[in-house]
């Protein structure tokens, strides 16, 4: 085996994103969706990416346990360990135009939305499960009236103001894609899309 440096990162992620299920398929959906984010935002490498969008995946800077495995690993470790190989084998799905078991996504979540379900960021605006069985964590849709706005800045008697203006407003702001392991895969909905202007990645 022959590993560079972009495959081992994007393979470490993929391993520590992912839940200890060791789900190949979860693993290759988390490796399509960091890429097809890299590409959205006009990056050449994962590398390039995570170093500057650094919210994206904390896997790489928080300790995560499973990323430093990976990265630490020599390469005859990886090829004798059956779910680290299948990390890197998912990095190399996804880098090859392989299989993309995310179904288009470009997020995901694992278990944090069950267990903040209250204060979770896409339960408060809006998810929508599209299959029953992408529902692992047998959570509600937090489907509803959510209004998309943005702020615009207006001359009011001489002064410049900020405004809230309304743009429209739809029943979720995201839906489900696919689920293996212990991750969710989510897109914006075509609803949500087209109210607010067209950027999937964010």
């Amino acid at each position: 085996m022959t590993l560079n440096a972009e495959t081992r990162l994007l393979a470490a992620i993929a391993y520590g994103e992912s839940s200890s299920k060791d789900v190949y398929e979860e693993m290759a959906g988390i490796a399509s969706v960091m890429l097809r984010q890299a590409k959205a935002r006009g990056f050449a490498t994962v590398s390039a990416f995570v170093g500057k969008v650094k919210s994206f995946t904390f896997v790489v800077k928080d300790g995560n346990e499973r990323y430093g495995r990976l990265m630490k690993a020599t390469e005859k470790e990886i090829e004798k360990d059956k779910v680290l190989s299948a990390a890197v084998k998912a990095a190399e799905n996804a880098m090859s135009d392989g299989i993309d078991y995310s179904n288009g996504a470009y997020f995901w979540d694992g278990a944090d939305i069950k267990s903040s379900y209250s204060t979770h960021f896409k339960v408060a605006r809006g998810i929508h499960f599209t299959h029953e069985a992408h529902n692992i964590y047998k959570i509600k849709g937090s489907e509803g009236k959510f209004e998309i706005a943005i702020t615009v800045e207006r001359r009011v008697k001489g002064r410049m103001v900020l405004e809230r203006k309304v743009l429209g407003t739809v029943s979720y702001q995201y839906e489900s894609t696919a689920a293996y392991g212990g991750t969710i895969f989510w897109k914006f909905s075509d609803d949500y899309l087209k109210i607010k202007g067209g950027k999937e990645y964010i």
